[in-house]
């Protein structure tokens, strides 16, 4: 079966809609109002080898925060519907990933039990209409949406585009690597039977 999903979510701050493919080819067409989260969502596609749409309409003129943190919402509930019941996935997955001057690194467990880890110094400085420090609160919703563990490092960095940049691309490979299906195993990886 194909693992792909559609969520919607309409709220008085936004209206999103996010279609994910997990066994795509890395390509996304994103438009949430906010270009550098576009961009590093594009990233997290690319490296993640995930299809991705998102379209998000937000009330940007009171900031980022609704946009960003709804978004990682809709994107963590179409992991969870599209990985199913979970059975053959590797479950575990973690990343390196280097930017010039900046090192990030992702680990996820697809454990069924939400939790978010954060481990740089926020605020980040802001890019355009995106503030740094919404990476935490998208992070944290993606995490409580999608039922998954996320530790996220920036363990060195100095120019913020790439620090975020980094940051969202280990993400991305973590996820890619965590979702892999091992061939021959039907199995739900976890002794509890269940994820």
């Amino acid at each position: 079966m194909p693992r792909t999903s559609e969520v919607s979510r309409k709220t008085k701050e936004t209206d999103i809609r996010v279609r994910l493919s997990l066994d795509g080819t890395g390509a996304s067409a994103v438009t949430t109002g906010v270009g550098f989260f576009d961009h590093m969502l594009e990233s997290l596609s690319r490296h993640g080898g995930f299809d991705l749409e998102v379209e998000a309409r937000g009330d940007l003129q009171t900031g980022d925060h609704h946009t960003v943190e709804d978004v990682g919402l809709c994107l963590g509930e179409a992991f969870r519907k599209a990985l199913g019941d979970k059975r053959g996935i590797v479950r575990f997955g973690w990343a390196y990933c280097p930017m010039d001057e900046a090192l990030a690194r992702a680990v996820v467990d697809l454990s069924g039990r939400p939790h978010a880890e954060c481990g740089f110094d926020a605020p980040f400085s802001d890019i355009g209409n995106f503030r740094g420090d919404s990476v935490i609160e998208f992070c944290r919703a993606l995490s409580n949406a999608g039922a998954f563990t996320v530790h996220l490092d920036l363990i060195r960095g100095g120019n913020i585009h790439h620090s975020l940049e980094a940051l969202f691309k280990a993400l991305g490979l973590a996820l890619r690597q965590a979702v892999t299906v091992r061939p021959g195993d039907a199995a739900v990886p976890s002794t509890k039977g269940t994820l």
